[in-house]
């Protein structure tokens, strides 16, 4: 689902990146930030280039993570890491990459859709260098598009959460005003309705346009979740990366409230212990699976390329069914899911 002030020239420089994150400082969503991890000397060396939030969003860049990881453990070898921040260009975004690439890091891996452009013109800069993006489709013979089906599992939470309500009245928070985060709210609200077309749904977005504080402002997720709570939501689904702790945290204050979480499953991330009682469920992108199949490709010596789409039918996407608050409704969700696998249920991917 989001983007960094340019580095210090230090940072920028090709051989810093070579170099421990100690030169860069530590990650977070507010600096360009980098760090390396060390493995099997000769393995593969992985280049992420993260949206704004970075590793340790609980979110869609911890699951990106997750899936380096794996590789990096599996195969050996290094990890660099560059994180993104909100002020991000379209030249800090190609630097990124370009810097990753004149480094020789191979496979590097674009975490979301603000990278499309600076992916289709670095990767036809380096075409022996295989570049992968999450969340939008770059043409190129070296690049690996890994995009999901978002609407199916946010259906499958607009069932949760109308199965789930008990005042007929939920919400949806999205980080970002765009077509991506609205796949998430047309599942949703298709799901919901088509369960219990008499709930209302509120929605509500954190930041339009080129402005990604959406999705890193859990001050701002908390806000708006607060809001439809005061108003009457029960339920609250968000799509909003980091933001989303926020919302949860809002949730967890008002007794019969649920937060539904995303991307990854949000119950089971260190550091949102005290907020389990409240996540009903998450609606999981396995953005981990297309990250490591992706490595794995290319350490093969077959990288992937063109659009791999990730879908339920596929394992992509699903809901989470930690804390075994949906026991009493998983017949419900398991014949909904079905009837998505087989073509009964059309998702819409725009409200």
């Amino acid at each position: 689902m989001r983007r960094v002030a340019k580095l210090s020239a230090a940072c920028l420089a090709t051989a810093a990146l070579a170099l421990s994150a100690t030169a860069c400082g530590k990650t977070s969503s507010d600096d360009a930030s980098s760090s390396s991890s060390g493995g099997a000397k000769g393995g593969i060396k992985i280049g992420l280039a993260y949206d704004v939030g970075g590793r340790g969003d609980r979110s869609f860049n911890d699951s990106a993570a997750r899936g380096a990881d794996k590789a990096e453990k599996q195969f050996g070898g290094s990890i660099k890491e560059l994180t993104a921040k909100t002020s991000d260009t379209e030249p800090d975004r190609e630097q990124r990459l370009q810097d990753l690439a004149d480094a020789g890091y191979n496979p590097i891996v674009a975490v979301g859709y603000a990278y499309a452009p600076s992916v289709q013109k670095i990767a036809a800069k380096y075409p022996k260098t295989s570049f992968g993006i999450v969340d939008s489709v770059v043409d190129g013979k070296n690049v690996d598009s890994i995009t999901f089906t978002e609407e199916q599992s946010s259906y499958l939470a607009g069932v949760a959460a109308a199965l789930k309500t008990k005042k007929d009245h939920i919400g949806f928070i999205g980080g970002v005003d765009n077509p991506l985060i609205k796949k998430f709210q047309a599942g949703y609200v298709q799901g919901v309705h088509d369960t219990n077309p008499k709930v209302k749904v509120d929605v509500q977005y954190l930041s339009h346009g080129q402005d990604t504080s959406g999705f890193s402002s859990p001050d701002k997720g908390q806000q708006a979740a607060q809001g439809m709570l005061d108003n009457g939501a029960d339920v609250i689904y968000t799509a909003a990366g980091s933001s989303g702790t926020g919302a949860i945290e809002a949730v967890n204050g008002v007794k019969g409230a649920w937060a539904i979480g995303v991307d990854s499953d949000q119950y089971n991330i260190p550091g949102m212990e005290k907020y389990k009682s409240s996540i009903l469920t998450s609606a999981v992108k396995n953005v981990d699976v297309g990250v490591f199949d992706f490595i794995q490709s290319v350490k093969n010596g077959k990288p992937l390329a063109g659009n791999n789409v990730y879908s339920l039918a596929k394992g992509g996407v699903s809901l989470a069914t930690s804390g075994g608050f949906l026991k009493d409704i998983q017949p419900k969700l398991d014949a909904a899911k079905q009837n998505i696998v087989d073509g009964k249920i059309k998702v819409k991917t725009t409200p």
